[in-house]
């Protein structure tokens, strides 16, 4: 990597770049110099991230405007131009590399230790969205063109099942029936965005806990990372993604669904930590459909994964036969469970409001 390494304006002579995190789509490094600074060098991959120069606008534009609000590199994520001045770097062998300040002092949790990591995540993200609350959103571009367009989502399952080309239909109709069943429900937010009811904003769209990092001595969160899906998008998505990520009693490919449980506690702790951080950036009508976001964010994952094994498995990485198939089941389970707390969840929000 050092001849890659070379083309940045690093302070220091780099000593290791080794393999770093646990990200399966770009390749990430650890880069240790001789001065008191050590970078992450990000290969980007351009066969998920077509449009890099786009992706890239979007990066800079954004941490720009955060950083002019925050200027401290413990809380916005930091980019090293290269020597001729740009964000990354393109080579003649058409890859693509960046490269970040690396964040010191910090952590990041695959899974909430208490129930306070989760609330200083969600304080994290509402934050962010706080920040960006009059940024332009319809200067960003989309980098997965459709990503929370769950009709449309909807509309790739729909010839995933047609084709069916793995003849996997007749062994999941309760999974098929349960799909359809919520299909008019689905489109709820999208159409209300479409009427101009709910604004577009900068979301982050990939708001999993180990998306935030939080300071190793107290546990603040320091800023949000991993920024390659900021879009134009809707908050609820932004809210309900966490939802169903950190909300969840069990693993997303849990086999025993008896495990599969919502936490109204979790919920509770992320939903307080959310609106308190996003002050009065959100309307009443975004906050009144926290919980909806968080049912059609879990809806749209369990019909991906249901698509995608209907499809043949040829989108999620799968380590067992069927293993999109318990994907999808677990996201089912737990959009069951939300619609069993579907008025506390409502009150919390509520009274949360107030």
């Amino acid at each position: 990597m050092n001849a890659i390494l070379s083309q940045f304006q690093l302070q220091g002579a780099p000593l290791s770049c080794e393999r770093y995190g646990s990200g399966h789509i770009n390749e990430t490094y650890l880069v240790k110099t001789d001065a008191p600074r050590d970078y992450i060098l990000q290969k980007i991959n351009n066969k998920i991230f077509k449009d890099v120069k786009g992706l890239m606008h979007n990066i800079s534009s954004v941490t720009a405007y955060l950083y002019a609000q925050t200027p401290d590199p413990r809380r916005v994520l930091t980019l090293v131009k290269t020597m001729h001045g740009e964000n990354y770097l393109h080579t003649e062998a058409d890859e693509y590399f960046r490269l970040y300040e690396f964040i010191t002092d910090s952590i990041c949790l695959d899974k909430a230790e208490t129930e306070e990591d989760f609330y200083q995540s969600a304080v994290a993200f509402g934050q962010f969205q706080n920040q960006l609350s009059a940024f332009p959103a319809d200067t960003l571009n989309e980098t997965i063109p459709n990503f929370h367009n769950t009709p449309d989502r909807y509309r790739q399952f729909h010839e995933a099942l047609e084709k069916d080309v793995m003849n996997r239909a007749a062994a999941c109709k309760a999974e098929i029936e349960f799909v359809l069943t919520h299909e008019e429900e689905a489109g709820v937010m999208v159409r209300l965005l479409s009427q101009g009811k709910l604004p577009l904003r900068v979301t982050h769209n990939d708001t999993k806990l180990n998306n935030v990092m939080l300071d190793a001595q107290t546990r603040a969160p320091l800023c949000v990372i991993d920024l390659d899906t900021v879009m134009p998008g809707l908050a609820g998505n932004d809210f309900g993604d966490s939802i169903r990520f950190g909300a969840n009693t069990a693993a997303e490919d849990e086999t025993d669904l008896s495990k599969v449980q919502f936490s109204l506690p979790l919920y509770t702790a992320y939903a307080k930590g959310f609106l308190s951080a996003c002050g009065d950036t959100l309307t009443q009508l975004e906050k009144d459909t926290l919980p909806l976001g968080a049912k059609l964010m879990t809806l749209e994952c369990g019909v991906r994964f249901l698509t995608d094994y209907l499809s043949g498995d040829t989108y999620f990485r799968i380590h067992r036969e069927h293993h999109n198939l318990d994907r999808c089941r677990t996201q089912f389970k737990l959009v069951a469970e939300m619609e069993k707390y579907w008025d506390e969840m409502a009150k919390v929000i509520t009274d949360l409001s107030k």
